[in-house]
């Protein structure tokens, strides 16, 4: 069987990795591997929407499974993981493979990054929004009370195999979720590919072969690019990939990540607000926040904040204090993501209080 696939080389100066976007690529796993990893033991992790993916893939190789959601990004079920990798005799030559959504990635990247200090992983991300976003990047962790994302580390992947033909099992729900984190890279990056999303956008949600394989390659790549010029988020630049993101985590938070919201539907909503922030500062106008809120709405997507149905009691203040916790945040002061127009993203912590508070409270 020939299997096409799209390859886009991640050029880390000492994690170098590539991204493998095609269809019927879970059929040709084991040859897809680089050599120095094909002959590892192998470890796979997955939860339970992806356990049958997980278990095609791992032939006699031990796998692990997690209760599907957010809520198994804890340090529960982190131990958990931990002590079934020891159980097993994980070796420093081994190899994780993560099978899932953004949530097995992250728990199981942040496995590989600790256990042996540090082993090999393999991303097989199985939904839109993992494959154009966190399984790029070697972003790891897990969520404490206190915000999302709070405790991780950096950890490359050796490489990153996306089968779009897995998405075809994905609910609506979850691929328009997926399809948040593609806009994003139109808004802080790429107005051409704003563009194109306004005319393509409903054939990527339907999965029509050529638009979502555009879709998401063109994510990986604007994704590798800032990643490769920012590993760390230390110059600012790997920082705007967080565009709504400082609104979206405090959403999450308040709702507990028992599944009633969506990443995807709280980053959709944040850029939004972000967008609306941009306006009050005189950045950006209002006809082009409406553009992109009549997307957002022409392809069922949420786009404000009473879309959420966040806590009747939960208050502005509330939701500024949970950003001041931020991992942008610095002593205290709130960094944000704000935008000059469509495509044209960038970092700043000149942002009033005030200002926030009407953005949460209209």
């Amino acid at each position: 069987m020939t299997t096409h696939y799209t390859t886009l080389h991640v050029a880390l100066p000492h994690s170098p990795y590539d991204i493998l976007i095609g269809e019927s690529l879970l059929d040709r796993f084991a040859a897809m591997l680089p050599p120095s990893l094909s002959k590892s033991r192998k470890f796979f992790i997955c939860d339970s929407n992806t356990e049958l993916y997980a278990r095609r893939i791992a032939g006699e190789s031990p796998v692990f499974s997690v209760s599907a959601g957010e809520q198994s990004k804890s340090f529960s079920v982190f131990q958990d993981v931990l002590s079934w990798l020891l159980d097993h005799q994980v070796d420093r030559h081994s190899l994780i493979v993560a099978v899932g959504g953004g949530v097995v990635g992250d728990l199981a990247g942040f496995a590989a990054a600790s256990v042996m200090r540090g082993v090999p992983v393999v991303q097989v991300p199985t939904s839109l929004l993992a494959m154009v976003d966190s399984s790029v990047g070697g972003k790891t962790g897990i969520n404490m009370p206190q915000g999302k994302n709070l405790v991780g580390a950096f950890h490359q992947p050796s490489m990153v195999i996306c089968d779009l033909e897995v998405l075809k099992t994905l609910p609506e729900r979850e691929l328009k979720a997926g399809y948040a984190e593609i806009l994003k890279y139109a808004l802080l990056g790429d107005s051409a590919f704003f563009d194109w999303l306004e005319t393509h956008g409903q054939e990527v949600l339907d999965l029509n072969p050529e638009a979502v394989s555009y879709a998401v390659k063109r994510s990986c790549e604007m994704k590798r690019d800032i990643v490769v010029a920012d590993e760390k988020e230390t110059s600012g630049r790997r920082a705007l990939l967080n565009l709504g993101h400082t609104f979206a985590h405090a959403f999450e938070a308040v709702m507990g990540y028992d599944g009633r919201l969506l990443h995807g539907e709280a980053v959709a909503v944040g850029m939004v607000c972000a967008m609306e922030l941009s306006v009050r500062k005189n950045l950006m106008s209002a006809q082009q926040v409406e553009r992109v809120v009549q997307h957002l709405s022409r392809l069922g997507l949420k786009a404000h904040l009473k879309d959420l149905r966040l806590p009747a009691d939960v208050q502005a203040e509330t939701l500024l204090e949970i950003m001041r916790g931020d991992k942008k945040a610095a002593e205290g002061s709130i960094n944000f993501i704000l935008m000059r127009g469509i495509g044209q993203a960038f970092l700043t912590g000149d942002v009033a209080k005030d200002d926030v508070i009407q953005v949460l409270t209209q």
